[in-house]
Parts: structure tokens; C-alpha cells; sequence
């Protein structure tokens, strides 16, 4: 009876199956279609005549012998040297997570363990500051660092990103941290363990997926940032983002915009792998931190 009063209506199990369908398909058609497009050339792709030749690859069997070809991942790569900013994008994205993370854990603990009423105010100047335009707070940065003679750098690029990125990862973590009860830190220092013991020991474990979670939005804010990398990096050290801009900005030069499509699935297909790989910890992470202790 019990089984019986559970199950779900047929009509509802189909509309929901319907529809969640229905969006996987929406949301996935733009990443495969660019993928697909990816292997042919721009003549196909962008085909005015017919979009049929963006699947059939009549121009890209005619020029390659095959209606695939990587020609777009040949020029990215090897001809364009994409994989030096891959190697950039590697570089400012690791060292900004990491320092985000250190600096994020240690604020937002002791914010949510003080006792003291400047810690609202606080958390309400760094919200007021991540609110702010990124191009307002880059400007900002230029003046000094011209005349320092530091600007174009990869360390520049990270100490700007880990700025920005700061206010919110405190505020992420905060919230984390008023989740777990304070009788945890207590009972640990009971046990013999210092105050950073506690934190270290005790804590940090109970709340790794809220890390995780954080640390992948910060990961996201530094892989995807155009404004900040493009602004202080020259084209020497560019990260993947401004590459693939530079890359349609010459769209008038034939066989170009294909260098684009390649790079943009490039940068795509890690993003996936890193959603796929941590969406467990991603999902208890984010509940953990809605729930308060």
C-alpha cells in the first residue's frame, strides 16, 4: 500500500522526463554545435547558402578530402601558440584560487567566530566593494603599476583577480563557518588543541565541500575573466579568454574565426570535466551552507 501511495502518476513522470529533456538538449546544443563546427571550415560553418553545410561539410570535403578536418585546432594551437595561454590561464588560475582560499578561510572563520559588531560592517564594505564594475577597480590599479613598471605581468593579473574575488569568498565562507556550532572548536580545544589546531583539525574537515564549492566559483571568476586579464596583461602573457577575443577580432582574415571556434571548445571541455568531477561536493556544499547551526 505503502508502494502504491508513492508512486507517481504516469502523466507526470513523462512531463517531468519531457521536460528535463527538453532542457538538457537546450542547454547542451550550443556547446555541440560549436564542437561539430569546430571540424570544418569557416566556409561550412558560417554558410549563408545553407545551413546544411555546417553538417554535411561540402566545402571542408572539397579543400581537405574528408568532411572533418582540424585545421581550426592546428592554426589555435600550433600556429597561434594557444597552449602558451593555456599555460597562462593555468598559472593566474591556481595561484588565485589558492591565495583566495587561504585568505577567504582564515577571514571568514575568525569573522564567524567574533563576537565584536564590526564584523557586519565589515562583511558589508566587501560586498559593497565585489558589487563594484571590475573596470572601475582595474583603472585603478594602472597608475601604480606603470610607474612601478610591473605592468603586463601574470603576479599583477593574480593580485588584482585575488582582490576581487576576495570580498565574495569571505562572504561564502562566513556563512559556511556560522553553520558548523561553535561547541566544535570548543570541545577540540578542550581535547588540547590551540585555537588554529581547532580551526585546522576540527573544522576544515567538516566543512571541505563548502572549500570545494568556493573554490570552484573562484576558479570560474579567474578562468572566465575578460576584463581584468585583457587590461593588465600584455599579448605576450595573455590567458585563453582575451586569445580567443584576438581571434575574432580578425574575422576579416580567412580561416581565422575557425581558430576561435577551436579554442573556444578547448576552454569548454576542462569546465565540464571539473563540474562533472566535484558536482557532489558542489551540491552538499551549497547546502551545507544554507543550513545555519
Amino acid at each position: 500500500m505503502a508502494n502504491l501511495a508513492n508512486r507517481k502518476p504516469p502523466s507526470l513522470v513523462f512531463v517531468s522526463t519531457a521536460f528535463v529533456l527538453f532542457w538538457l538538449v537546450v542547454a547542451a546544443f550550443p556547446f555541440l554545435w560549436t564542437m561539430w563546427g569546430s571540424f570544418k571550415v569557416e566556409g561550412d560553418f558560417f554558410s549563408r547558402a545553407d545551413w546544411m553545410n555546417a553538417i554535411t561539410g561540402p566545402v571542408t570535403q572539397r579543400q581537405n578530402g574528408s568532411a572533418f578536418t582540424g585545421a581550426g585546432y592546428e592554426g589555435a594551437w600550433v600556429q597561434q601558440e594557444f597552449w602558451r595561454a593555456v599555460i597562462n590561464t593555468s598559472i593566474v588560475v591556481f595561484f588565485t584560487v589558492v591565495i583566495s582560499l587561504t585568505l577567504g578561510t582564515l577571514g571568514g572563520y575568525a569573522l564567524a567566530r567574533s563576537g565584536f559588531k564590526y564584523t557586519f560592517w565589515l562583511l558589508m564594505a566587501a560586498l559593497v566593494f565585489r558589487a563594484m564594475p571590475h573596470v572601475t577597480l582595474v583603472s585603478g590599479y594602472l597608475l601604480p603599476f606603470f610607474e612601478l613598471n610591473i605592468w603586463g605581468y601574470l603576479p599583477t593579473t593574480i593580485i588584482v583577480l585575488v582582490a576581487i574575488n576576495q570580498p565574495f569568498t569571505l562572504w561564502m565562507l562566513h556563512s559556511f563557518f556560522l553553520s558548523i556550532p561553535k561547541d566544535l572548536d570548543e570541545a577540540a580545544m578542550v581535547d588540547g588543541c590551540t585555537r588554529f589546531q581547532a580551526f585546522r583539525l576540527a573544522i576544515i574537515p567538516v566543512m571541505w565541500p563548502g572549500v570545494v564549492t568556493t573554490g570552484l566559483f573562484s576558479f570560474l571568476l579567474a578562468y572566465n575573466d575578460f576584463t581584468v586579464t585583457s587590461m593588465l596583461l600584455t599579448q605576450e602573457n595573455a590567458t585563453m579568454i582575451p586569445k580567443i577575443n584576438s581571434f575574432l577580432g580578425s574575422t576579416q582574415e580567412e580561416g581565422k574565426v575557425m581558430y576561435a571556434v577551436a579554442a573556444v571548445v578547448s576552454a569548454i571541455v576542462p569546465l565540464f570535466v571539473l563540474i562533472l568531477f566535484f558536482q557532489r561536493q558542489i551540491v552538499s556544499g551549497l547546502t551545507a551552507g544554507a543550513v545555519k547551526g
